[in-house]
């Protein structure tokens, strides 16, 4: 079977495409965003792996959550997704659509790992090294991880700078071994 990242990228890129076209890429986030949220409850799960439910039904499930002022063209998209059976791929569709509409405003995501709550002055100030470091804009998102000890460990994409303590004592101990 194709991982689900295969298997929802052409959807993210037929959404990115109409979004865009339409200039609508932040109401197109949203959308997937409450679609996605909908699609990982356990009980929509159940729903969308049920075969005796037809595509139909569990297009309607989908819509009536969302309620009625769906736009037409996002009740087209549920459809087309209840129709070839991949509305259980509707987080990585999201995640990929993302993805390219952080590309086309020229956006980063950035994981920042702290041991100790950071206030807002030096969460700017981090974000400022990182844009002009990325040259991109950059969208930070703060988790508190106190397994590292002390510093700031940041994930932008599949590249990680890690200026905690816990690194920087798993590099002594490794120089110390050499």
């Amino acid at each position: 079977m194709a991982e689900p990242s295969t298997i929802a990228r052409p959807y993210a890129e037929a959404a990115f495409q109409l979004a865009d076209a339409q200039a609508r890429l932040a109401e197109w986030s949203d959308l997937l965003a409450n679609l996605a949220a909908i699609a990982s409850d356990e009980r929509v799960r159940g729903a969308i792996a049920d075969p005796n439910l037809l595509t139909a039904k569990i297009a309607g499930m989908f819509l009536s959550i969302l309620g009625s002022e769906l736009p037409a063209h996002a009740e087209n998209f549920v459809r087309v997704l209840a129709d070839n059976g991949r509305l259980d791929v509707l987080p990585e569709i999201r995640s990929q659509y993302e993805a390219l509409k952080n590309d086309r405003e020229g956006v980063v995501e950035a994981e920042v790992h702290t041991a100790f709550e950071i206030d807002a002055a030096q969460l700017a100030d981090l974000v400022a090294r990182l844009e002009t470091k990325t040259g991109r804009k950059v969208r930070a998102r703060v988790y508190l991880d106190r397994e590292l000890i002390a510093g700031v460990k940041v994930v932008l994409g599949d590249k990680v700078i890690d200026g905690s303590a816990r690194a920087q004592l798993g590099a002594l101990e490794a120089a110390l071994k050499a």
